[in-house]
């Protein structure tokens, strides 16, 4: 075969970034028979509609991954935060999900999601210089016996 050319592209387009994706996931089926993907979307919105906030992830192996999570200003406080992890969890539960996991940096949310049940099992120094990247994971229902 001849070598291929490499490309960057800073913001590729929909399609190439679905294809990738899909391509992970053709390779994660044959690897593990495990089919059922579910993304997670949850928004916190105003009245009219406004987005103030909310949580993007996914469901997968028995695992919920929360990708982002974030909120204005004007959201914060009240248990918004509270309550997007906790239906995010809970439509994990839905889908058979034992655990979950995210990520966040020293200067973020770290003792927000140790008191809604997470812990640190791993971390990053210097991620970026002068800070810690922190990965989390919480247990949600038991995890099933493995034959």
């Amino acid at each position: 075969m001849k070598e291929l050319e490499i490309v960057f592209e800073q913001l590729p387009a929909g399609e190439l970034t679905r294809f990738i994706g899909d391509s992970l996931d053709a390779h994660n089926l044959a690897a593990t028979g495990v089919a059922a993907f579910y993304p997670v979307g949850l928004f916190l919105r105003s009245g009219p509609g406004e987005c103030l906030g909310g949580l993007i992830g996914s469901v997968w192996g028995g695992w919920l991954h929360v990708r982002f999570s974030g909120w204005r200003r004007a959201a914060r406080g009240g248990g918004n935060g509270t309550r997007l992890l906790a239906a995010a969890e809970d439509y994990a539960r839905e889908r058979g999900c034992f655990a979950a996991t995210l990520e966040t940096h020293s200067f973020q949310a770290r003792p927000f999601y140790e008191k809604n049940g997470y812990s640190v099992f791993g971390s990053l120094e210097d991620y970026p210089p002068g800070h810690t990247k922190f990965f989390l994971r919480k247990t949600l229902a038991p995890a099933p016996a493995v034959s």
